[in-house]
């Protein structure tokens, strides 16, 4: 056992140190899925528990009781220049939870000009074609109770990434997510998720022929060490409790922070890692009603015009809405950058089925 691990373990390092690890490599990943938790600014580490869970901690699948779900979201980014969408299936199965999702975010009908003048400088608007730069992700997860211990639910995430940019370029990936939820007797729920546990490794494919008409002609030949890129492990921990206000009325709030192990534009940032908190909840009205706030992405960044310093945050709102075993959930929320007007809006649909057989 220990011979595997230090191959392993030297592997990942010999990876790390030849190839390039990229901050924010494979970002469309962690901007999250399902309307209640966008709405909450992603404070649903300890608290999500149905089909979206496995996009912020997969064990909270374990909290599906019977049957399946089935989940569709669907959001448009800046004018709706990009979109964003989700599908998610889960099954409960004899020892654990099973599920499969689906995310693509992309900018599609981008004009290709690279043909529109010939060599000769004439202009030929026909020779304008158009291509899309896509991101998709294939993710299965499963969660279970590890030695049967009620208390404490894990969930595993492995996942596939396949990134587009037209003909140009292309990239395959993989990589790993886990996840845990501690319930103690008082009521309280402790959750945590590390993302790209493993690392997540990006291999790229360059059209060389294609890419030459972007760089004026030029071969562009990028180095071995180039086509390959790392996602670093990110780490997501947060508590969180239901308060009954009366038998109709609860509020569910949830605090923690988010660890990105390289130095980044957080409040606290070190060469190590770099912590930002964050925080939302819940308030309920016979499980039926639900209005919901967020707070998130605390940053420090120089305003442009007066070059001081200052902190800026993503907040986030949102409704929903259940009747029987049928949810529909609305978030707003900004792009993170301070002042920015870049609203977005998200949408999002979830069916279970247990519920219906229930009723």
């Amino acid at each position: 056992m220990k011979k595997y691990f230090l191959l392993a373990f030297s592997l990942l390092f010999g990876l790390s140190q030849s190839q390039i690890i990229r901050k924010y490599s494979n970002e469309f990943l962690n901007i999250g899925a399902g309307a209640r938790g966008l709405a909450m600014g992603g404070a649903v580490i300890s608290n999500q528990d149905d089909v979206y869970s496995p996009m912020w901690n997969p064990a909270g699948l374990m909290a599906i009781e019977r049957d399946w779900q089935g989940a569709a979201m669907h959001a448009e980014y800046f004018e709706s220049i990009a979109k964003y969408d989700y599908l998610a299936y889960a099954k409960v199965l004899e020892e654990g939870v099973f599920g499969v999702s689906i995310v693509r975010l992309g900018v599609d009908n981008i004009l290709n000009t690279t043909q529109m003048i010939d060599a000769e400088g004439n202009i030929d608007y026909d020779k304008i074609t158009k291509f899309s730069q896509s991101d998709y992700a294939a993710i299965l997860s499963y969660a279970f109770n590890p030695a049967g211990n009620p208390k404490l639910d894990v969930g595993v995430n492995a996942k596939i990434v396949y990134r587009n940019v037209g003909k140009f370029a292309s990239g395959y990936g993989f990589g790993f997510d886990i996840g845990a939820i501690y319930k103690a007797d008082n009521g309280w729920k402790f959750g945590g998720m590390l993302r790209d546990a493993t690392t997540t490794v990006n291999f790229w494919s360059i059209n060389q022929g294609e890419l030459s008409t972007v760089v004026n002609g030029e071969e562009f030949n990028p180095a071995p060490k180039d086509k390959m890129e790392l996602t670093m492990p990110k780490l997501n921990v947060g508590a969180s409790k239901i308060f009954n206000i009366n038998s109709s009325v609860y509020v569910l709030p949830e605090a923690g922070i988010n660890v990105d192990f390289a130095k980044t534009a957080a409040l606290i940032s070190t060469d190590f890692a770099s912590i930002t908190p964050y925080a939302g909840a819940e308030l309920g009205y016979q499980k039926m009603i639900f209005v919901r706030l967020g707070i998130n992405r605390f940053q420090s960044i120089t305003d442009i015009e007066d070059l001081k310093r200052k902190v800026s945050f993503q907040p986030s709102a949102g409704l929903g809405i259940r009747y029987r075993g049928l949810t529909l959930d609305y978030a707003i929320t900004n792009s993170g950058i301070g002042g920015s007007n870049f609203y977005s809006n998200f949408f999002s649909l979830k069916l279970d089925m247990g519920a219906f057989r229930n009723d």
